[in-house]
């Protein structure tokens, strides 16, 4: 997810690799909906708001807010450059962005959406970007320049930097003072004490590659990580590796829903979404793997009703391209949300 428009061979819907199906009460995740919403630019990460019952989509250089049950437009939230995610602070009534382009996070007001300040974090390629609700800490995870910047979500200050040691990825916060990131380059999670804004552990992920997304289940205290075709299950406390499970060819993003114990990966390269139940602390199965679109790698989940909401659009290769930004092309027109449920 470090770059919007690197999602390689997207167009390909190759077959997934299927998983054995566990036929017990399995669920039937499906789409209900496809809702065109067109535009230009690539994507990144998606994040759904409860309270608002919104969804907000990072646009390469803008968020869009969408009604995902009626697939209309709410909002936007302009002047993102290389927005790549979006966390809320529902308490504060502030959202933040984090801005690759510029190094910037985008403060905006939840209610209006309207921007109420852009920091400035010296940081090189913001990404992975979370909140700490018991510190009121955002986080963002810097790719280009390998650390994490520390922001007090009240005053809008930036107020520490943590050097990580390898390339961050997604973050998630376990409500309770605790960070953790994934680290791309070095195959490991961090444990980041939020108050102490500091590294307390470090896991590596052993056959789990290059992780990616990461959720987690904070009342049973387990982190779900995506790696290359891969879910690792990970203890929060331990950072021991409890189960690693087949998804599909590339998988991006990890959610969990407390509500029925059921994880989730989304696999855009196969075109599939694995589900993953979770019987007991210490043991997963693969339930399902449903049939998406190419290019569905990032999604959000509504922790009300379980719906998941994936985005996915037609992507042009140019084979001669230098970098991915150029090798790999959204057609303009063609991005589109779907929902998915059970």
């Amino acid at each position: 997810m470090s770059n919007p428009l690197n999602i390689a061979a997207l167009t390909l819907a190759s077959a997934a690799v299927l998983a054995p199906i566990c036929t017990t009460a399995a669920p039937n995740y499906h789409v209900v909906h496809r809702y065109l919403l067109g535009g230009e630019g690539g994507w990144d990460y998606l994040t759904y708001d409860p309270g608002g019952k919104r969804l907000f989509i990072s646009r390469s250089t803008h968020v869009m807010v969408v009604d995902p049950q009626s697939g209309k437009i709410a909002g936007d939230i302009p002047n993102t450059p290389g927005v790549h995610g979006i966390v809320l602070a529902p308490e504060l009534g502030k959202g933040f962005t984090s801005n690759g382009a510029d190094g910037t996070v985008t403060v905006f007001d939840l209610r209006s959406l309207a921007t109420v300040t852009t920091i400035h974090t010296a940081a090189q390629n913001p990404d992975g970007i979370v909140y700490e609700p018991v510190t009121k800490r955002v986080f963002t995870f810097n790719s280009r320049s390998n650390d994490a910047t520390v922001i007090d979500a009240r005053s809008n200050r930036v107020i520490a930097t943590i050097a990580l040691g390898g390339r961050p990825e997604f973050p998630a916060a376990d409500g309770k003072g605790m960070v953790y990131d994934n680290l791309e380059s070095t195959n490991e999670i961090v444990a980041i004490d939020a108050a102490k804004a500091a590294i307390v552990a470090r896991w590596p992920l052993g056959a789990c590659q290059s992780p990616s997304g990461l959720s987690i289940d904070t009342a049973g205290r387990r982190l779900f990580t995506a790696c290359d075709g891969q879910m690792a299950v990970v203890d929060s406390d331990t950072g021991h590796v409890i189960a690693v499970l087949p998804t599909g060819a590339g998988t991006d993003a990890t959610r969990f829903d407390a509500r029925t114990g059921l994880a989730f990966a989304s696999n855009g390269r196969a075109a599939t979404l694995t589900v993953i139940h979770e019987d007991s602390p210490n043991r997963f199965t693969v339930v399902q793997n449903a049939k998406t679109e190419p290019s569905a790698r990032t999604m959000a989940l509504d922790p009300q009703t379980g719906d998941v909401f994936l985005a996915v659009a037609q992507v042009q290769i140019n084979p001669n391209g230098a970098t991915p930004r150029e090798r790999f092309h959204v057609v303009p027109g063609t991005f589109a949300i779907l929902v998915m449920q059970p």
